[in-house]
């Protein structure tokens, strides 16, 4: 979730004073309103069918820039300077080199950066199925690139989307995919009546509107400051501290939960995050989702809290770190997260933690999961341990992330007497770790076959072209989470 600047305008002032919430708060939530009635006007009067590239690319970036002014006042000059500045080195630098230099746009700069040295520098053997499918095989000019980095359905709050992608939804064709049959077999392109994002859109706002609800009222009651109160741990049976710090972390998600979800209703409305059709032929707008709730609530595993929370930040890691990274893979791809998140001493303790927890949680179920999966009664018996486990980890781990400061977070960690870093520790010296190989399954050698003629397309044409299967973006999604990353 971006932060917003006190120096952005102040004409909210009396709002801000009536429900006594900051000003940049208000101003946020009234600008990502904004962008929302933005992008059901540029869906209607500016689609793809009616109105070119070029004053597509113009009026997204006008009005991404109009809303940064806005939230930021002329801080927004940040988003011109830094985007100026990379695109001279992507233009003055040779592609073989141009992803080593310089929070949503940091993440835009750097995916497109390996996009084009993929596409543009290596060779396509050397790539994963994945970095085949998102490789940019031209420079992109100055307008597209200013208009991928600042237009307005992501400039407050993101999702981080690919490079590809925007410019097939601006160029109107992430509508023409093909259809796998029921055998996984590509039939021609078919005909179909552009999808409606308005069922998507609603239900959106719905579970905004209630996260809103919730974060305004619930979260006042458990503050996550309160797990450090002297009288608190003092008093407090260990079973009241372990449900508290549940409850309090759970507490503090819905703001997060506000936050993307509205901004992925707002890419919807204007026609962007179509992810082709399932199979029972609906259309699915998750795109550029950036969380599943249910799952994330549900979570049996750190893996799967971790796979369904900022699921495009977590993309964004596995794609320029994970699965590029050649020691430590995991190591380093928590350490980069902290460092994207900012300068905050919890957030260093957080994904430090989160390495321990990740590693040690891979541990035991790689040696224990196999021995609960013979009935369903024993089954139901690992679920409900594993999701209690889980849910208790997470917010161990990310009880500094909220915090901020050393002190603070290591009174709640000495609290607790470090006792799941103990115990962390301790699984991975008693029991074996299986080597994961990273980029090789299935899912990844099928995408890698189905895209192969269409990568050939685009390199002779010089285009962008479009993978004309849902399942290609539909399993680089789904068998991409492999790294974590815990929040914006």
């Amino acid at each position: 979730m971006a932060t917003t600047s006190t120096t952005g305008s102040t004409l909210l002032q009396p709002l801000s004073n009536a429900v006594q919430l900051p000003i940049d708060q208000v101003n946020f939530v009234v600008g990502q309103l904004l962008a929302l009635l933005a992008a059901v006007w540029f869906r209607t009067y500016l689609h793809s069918g009616k109105t070119s590239s070029f004053v597509r690319h113009v009026v997204a970036t006008l009005l991404g820039l109009y809303l940064a002014l806005f939230c930021f006042g002329w801080y927004a000059l940040h988003f011109l300077v830094q985007s100026g500045i990379s695109y001279c080195i992507m233009i003055g630098m040779g592609v073989e080199a141009m992803h080593s230099p310089m929070m949503i746009i940091t993440q835009k700069i750097t995916s497109l950066a390996y996009e084009i040295h993929d596409g543009m520098f290596r060779k396509d053997e050397e790539l994963t199925p994945s970095q085949r499918y998102l490789a940019v095989r031209r420079m992109p000019s100055l307008l597209e690139y200013l208009s991928y980095n600042c237009n307005f359905m992501g400039i407050l709050a993101g999702p981080l989307c690919s490079y590809k992608d925007y410019i097939i939804f601006i160029e109107g064709r992430s509508y023409h995919v093909a259809q796998p049959d029921r055998d996984g077999k590509e039939e021609p392109p078919c005909a179909r009546a552009e999808p409606s994002p308005n069922v998507a859109v609603t239900q959106k706002l719905l579970v905004c509107g209630l996260s809103l609800l919730v974060h305004l009222t619930v979260s006042n009651f458990f503050p996550v400051e309160h797990n450090i109160d002297e009288h608190f741990q003092a008093t407090a049976s260990w079973p009241t501290k372990i449900v508290y710090l549940y409850i309090s972390l759970l507490a503090a998600r819905p703001k997060y939960y506000f936050a993307w979800t509205l901004a992925d209703a707002i890419n919807n409305a204007a026609g962007f995050g179509f992810r082709g059709h399932d199979e029972h032929g609906e259309a699915r707008w998750d795109l550029v989702s950036n969380l599943r709730i249910r799952q994330i609530e549900m979570s049996t595993s750190f893996k799967m809290f971790l796979d369904n929370w900022n699921i495009q930040t977590a993309l964004w890691l596995k794609r320029v770190c994970y699965e590029r990274a050649t020691v430590s893979p995991t190591i380093q791809t928590f350490v980069l997260s902290a460092i994207w998140h900012g300068v905050y001493p919890g957030y260093y303790l957080t994904f430090l933690t989160g390495v321990l927890m990740t590693l040690a949680a891979r541990a035991v179920r790689s040696n224990f999961r196999h021995y609960f999966t013979e009935s369903p009664q024993l089954k139901l018996l690992y679920d409900v341990v594993t999701w209690a486990a889980t849910q208790v980890a997470v917010s161990y781990t990310v009880v500094p992330f909220v915090l901020l400061s050393v002190k603070p977070s290591l009174t709640f960690y000495s609290s607790w007497y470090y006792c799941l870093h103990i115990a962390g520790i301790l699984v991975l010296l008693l029991l074996p770790v299986k080597k994961t190989q990273r980029g090789k399954n299935t899912h990844e050698n099928v995408q890698l076959s189905r895209s192969k003629k269409f990568d050939e397309a685009e390199s002779s044409s010089g285009q962008n072209s479009f993978s004309a299967t849902n399942s290609v973006c539909s399993q680089d999604r789904e068998a991409a989470s492999r790294h974590p990353s815990l929040g914006q």
